[in-house]
């Protein structure tokens, strides 16, 4: 089984999340900010990360960069879920080691097209 790891601020954002990804069979942990997300990394780096952008204590795309250089940052599949839609954000986080983008709000089908994109499903 592959493992998640949902960072969001936002509780429902990741409870809505979460259901969606064990429906897909994932295992799935939570962090409600970049710091606690990297916390949770050092322990044991997941399959797949569901990241948002706008966090408070340590935003995502600073989360990314520290991933990234952890052993095994290189691993995970990054999916940003943000509402920051202009071409800006976009590179950034592709720059910075995103592999995908999706705009909040997302759905089952939306989740599912997007980890399937990047060989998660």
């Amino acid at each position: 089984m592959k493992s998640c790891l949902i960072v969001d601020d936002s509780k429902v954002i990741r409870m809505v999340a979460r259901k969606i990804l064990q429906e897909l069979q994932f295992t799935t942990e939570e962090a409600e900010d970049g710091l606690a997300a990297l916390e949770a990394c050092k322990r044991a780096m997941p399959d797949a990360v569901l990241l948002d952008w706008n966090m408070p204590v340590m935003n995502g795309i600073d989360f990314l960069r520290e991933m990234r250089k952890l052993p095994g940052g290189n691993h995970p599949v990054v999916v940003f879920c943000t509402t920051e839609n202009d071409i800006e954000h976009i590179q950034e986080a592709i720059t910075a080691g995103a592999n995908e983008y999706i705009m909040k709000p997302f759905d089952s089908e939306i989740l599912q097209a997007k980890f399937s994109q990047v060989g998660l499903l």
